[in-house]
């Protein structure tokens, strides 16, 4: 029998590992590449930068319901466990949970910042876009997560206006990292999105094309990371993205490797603990 509302199926509609990877990367922003704000006080002193957390987390965590929204009949095939749309929460309580953590957000936004409340409705806007069509086109919706996610880490130093240069780089990082990872899922679900009419880069050209349109992306991470981190002349970065460059040149070399969806499903997860060391690193900044 369909249930309303199970707070279990609510934790995990919600992403908590994700959203807390997200909380992690903006507070370690803050702190280590901010430092301060516009008063000199330690940027971790700033109330509204628990807002702005909050907002981001809330606006994540509705794309994320929205996203298991649209896609119930294909998570039907591809991860059959996972469904929680019809099971553990109905459909149009998901609906009234997604406009109310998007109107939430927004009223955060707007006290921290009007530009913070604007980026915010741009990104649950994008979000939605994103789950409703954008996602089954080739290489759009890829983009478009990648760009939200680097948003994400960039958000801190738009607001605090300090330092933006040094959070983009970790911005850029973070959006070469996720257009991998997104176009590894995209292979790992190719089943379900062909059986439901997705136009998926690994559908449109196959998935050994996606993976050579991976060398490529690889190609241009490490060739943008490098130009802006020379253009900041801090000789820390280069051993920090040069240390996590061979960690990198391995994660690829699995990648060239794998053709199992199961090797995908893991090289996904490696993406997001390469995400998670390079945060750490600007600890050491």
């Amino acid at each position: 029998m369909e249930r309303t509302l199970s707070l279990r199926s609510l934790f995990r509609i919600s992403r908590p590992i994700n959203l807390l990877l997200i909380a992690f990367a903006q507070v370690m922003t803050a702190h280590f590449l901010v430092e301060t704000n516009t008063q000199g006080l330690p940027a971790l002193q700033d109330f509204r930068l628990y807002l702005l957390i909050l907002a981001t987390l809330l606006v994540t965590a509705a794309g994320y319901m929205i996203n298991d929204y649209y896609d119930v009949k294909i998570d039907y095939i591809n991860r059959p466990k996972a469904v929680v749309v019809g099971k553990g929460i109905k459909r149009r309580m998901i609906l009234m949970l997604h406009s109310v953590f998007n109107f939430v957000a927004t009223g955060m936004g707007w006290v921290v910042a009007p530009r913070i409340a604007a980026l915010i409705i741009f990104a649950g806007v994008m979000l939605w876009w994103y789950c409703n069509g954008l996602k089954r086109k080739p290489f759009i919706g890829n983009i478009a997560v990648a760009f939200l996610t680097s948003l994400s880490i960039y958000l801190v130093a738009y607001y605090f206006q300090k330092n933006e240069l040094l959070v983009f780089t970790y911005a850029l990082f973070a959006f070469f990292l996720t257009l991998i990872r997104e176009l590894l899922k995209d292979i790992e679900d190719r089943q379900g999105d062909r059986l439901h009419g997705s136009k998926t880069l690994p559908i449109v050209l196959g998935f050994r094309k996606t993976k050579q349109v991976i060398y490529i992306i690889a190609i241009t991470f490490v060739g943008s990371i490098f130009t802006v981190t020379f253009q900041l002349n801090l000789p820390q970065l280069y051993y920090y993205f040069g240390g996590l460059g061979i960690l990198f040149c391995w994660f690829m070399w699995k990648i060239h490797r794998a053709d199992q969806k199961e090797q995908f499903a893991k090289l996904s997860t490696l993406a997001k603990v390469i995400m998670g060391i390079g945060t750490m690193s600007m600890a050491f900044l």
